[in-house]
């Protein structure tokens, strides 16, 4: 634990100087507030923005963020360094996704002050739920990504499937049953529903076969490419 928690002192004081992951974690919570209270239109459903962008945000800030900090410490030695001071590849990961998690909830906490106080806790288990998956699937690009330019290109597929085609199964009935395979649509119904009531039986299947792709995915990558 103590080098667990030395790495995540690490990613901390990292954070302002690594640009792309502090505006990954920065630009939704913020975003979602100055749309959620600038802009009302008749008709809108309940907390629209909040609900938009918690999936994007999902989608898009861990997996990001996890992928660059990996990349970016292989292509910097880094790891080699902190390979070489006895820090075990499970303690480093351990570290970078507890610390990825953990801003991304104080994030999905700022947005979650625009909703019904009975919502919170529901969203936010919700939103914890997405942020692993995204966290495990982030890891295995950055680890398998050799520097941080084969990581972007790696990651801004997956990225914008993710993020982007919860937002385009409102309008279209075709990718909304194509988004249905992916955790985050299953998780934006669930964010419709606010409820604990409204889980239905596929969408915890499809979100623990996500999940456990992404176990598999890592495993892979991890055995294929390791830390160093």
């Amino acid at each position: 634990m103590r080098n667990v928690v030395v790495i995540i002192k690490k990613q901390l004081s990292d954070t302002f100087k690594n640009k792309t992951v502090l505006i990954q974690f920065v630009m939704f919570p913020v975003l979602t507030l100055i749309m959620e209270h600038a802009i009302s239109i008749p008709g809108m459903p309940e907390c629209f923005f909040v609900k938009l962008f918690s999936v994007m945000y999902m989608g898009m800030a861990p997996l990001t963020s996890a992928a660059s900090i990996i990349s970016e410490e292989k292509e910097k030695n880094t790891l080699r360094v902190l390979m070489m001071a006895n820090v075990r590849p499970w303690e480093y990961l351990a570290g970078v996704g507890i610390y990825v998690w953990t801003i991304c909830m104080a994030g999905a906490g700022i947005m979650a002050s625009s909703l019904p106080a009975e919502s919170i806790p529901f969203y936010l288990c919700v939103m914890a739920a997405g942020f692993i998956i995204s966290i495990v699937f982030g890891a295995c690009i950055g680890i398998f990504s050799a520097n941080q330019m084969v990581s972007t290109s790696l990651v801004m597929p997956v990225m914008m499937v993710l993020s982007f085609s919860p937002m385009l199964a409102m309008f279209n009935d075709k990718i909304e049953k194509a988004a249905g395979i992916f955790y985050t649509q299953q998780l934006r119904i669930l964010m419709n529903q606010m409820s604990f009531n409204g889980i239905k039986k596929e969408t915890v299947l499809v979100v623990f076969i996500n999940a456990l792709l992404g176990i598999v995915f890592f495993f892979a990558a991890f055995k294929k490419k390791g830390l160093e």
